[in-house]
């Protein structure tokens, strides 16, 4: 096995072992409509083994992000099977992740609806709504009774996915949004099913994702986790209970051989890590995270070490459109620059240069 081998994931089959990460770009129209920017963007980077959209809300109560893309309206549907199209027609695959951004947001960015969470508790700090800055709210507490209903939601997104073209979805458990935010003893004080006990605490998200997989296969399914990533409020310090709720998490789902499972982990060594890799018997991507610069060396060592199957890359794969062969080959590579991350037009999104033979 090494870093450009092939890997199959359910019925996905990659030419190599590089994922991009989903990287929220905030280039889609204010309807969360897909452009033909995007369908550009993505389709210039069809060369890795497999892609991971950007992060899609399941219902507009659940958008996070400004200017972030939705699959809840045919238009935006529509707008997803031009980008996917395109990415199959430059040979690559692509699956969507899909999220509920849960307390992490504000009605300033959601079109003024509810903020749900599992528990009332806000998220201390400010937000970037289409309004500008404002303080997150307390969110309302989803009752026992409405929770079938968030679920319904993911199941109905992922089922438009596959309407839009993706190969396979992936279900956000990971960062802080409301599916981490039940995983979590600092953002889950329930004290119904949903709450307390390790056990407790993993309950919906494998309800969702057992829901998902029902809908349209576990092979085509996977799920990312953040465990120890204590991020936006959301937090794991407690190392032996994180152990217990993600090995909860992990023994709930892993019967359903899901596609993959997405470790973001600072240190993917870490027995946590491996552990939970163990537990799962699937094929396991890992990402080191935000903090640190992906790698080629800490990609081929990730390899070399055989600590997981895939490596997931984000910031070099902005500005690399063609990582893959840059990687492969060991070629100088372009700066990503930051200012353009979180923009609207092409700067910083399509205009990085793939490769070129000095003359």
């Amino acid at each position: 096995m090494n870093l450009f081998s092939p890997l199959t994931l359910g019925r996905l089959e990659l030419p190599n072992r590089l994922v991009m990460a989903p990287l929220t770009r905030t280039r889609s129209g204010r309807r969360g409509v897909p452009t033909e920017l995007m369908a550009e963007h993505y389709a210039q980077r069809a060369s890795m083994g497999l892609i991971i959209s950007e992060g899609i809300y399941t219902s507009l109560e659940g958008q996070g992000f400004t200017w972030q893309p939705g699959l809840t309206t045919d238009e935006q549907i529509a707008g997803w099977k031009n980008v996917t199209d395109a990415v199959h027609a430059a040979g690559g695959r692509i699956v969507a992740q899909v999220m509920n951004a849960g307390r992490v947001t504000s009605p300033g960015t959601n079109g003024g609806r509810r903020v749900v969470a599992p528990s009332a508790i806000a998220v201390d700090g400010l937000t970037h709504t289409y309004e500008g800055k404002q303080p997150y709210p307390v969110p309302h507490a989803l009752t026992t009774a409405e929770i079938p209903a968030i679920t319904a939601e993911f199941v109905a997104a992922s089922r438009a996915a596959m309407e839009a073209g993706f190969d396979g979805v992936e279900l956000h458990s990971a960062n802080g949004y409301l599916l981490h935010e039940f995983l979590s003893p600092d953002s889950n004080l329930r004290t119904d099913m949903y709450g307390g006990s390790p056990e407790n605490r993993a309950r919906f998200v494998i309800e969702v994702y057992r829901a998902v997989a029902d809908a349209i296969g576990a092979d085509r399914t996977g799920l990312r986790i953040s465990p120890e990533n204590n991020i936006q409020g959301v937090l794991e310090t407690n190392p032996a209970d994180v152990l217990a709720t993600y090995t909860a998490l992990v023994a709930g789902i892993a019967p359903l051989k899901p596609a993959f499972l997405s470790i973001l982990h600072r240190d993917p060594s870490d027995i946590l890590v491996q552990e939970l890799r163990k537990s799962f018997g699937g094929p396991v991507l890992l990402n080191s995270g935000f903090g640190i610069l992906t790698t080629r060396e800490e990609a081929l060592r990730f390899m070399d070490q055989d600590l997981g199957d895939g490596v997931v890359v984000g910031r070099p794969v902005i500005a690399n459109p063609d990582l893959v062969r840059r990687w492969q080959e060991d070629l100088p590579l372009n700066i990503p620059d930051p200012s353009t991350f979180y923009s609207h037009g092409p700067a910083g999104y399509t205009d990085y240069p793939a490769y070129a033979e000095a003359s």
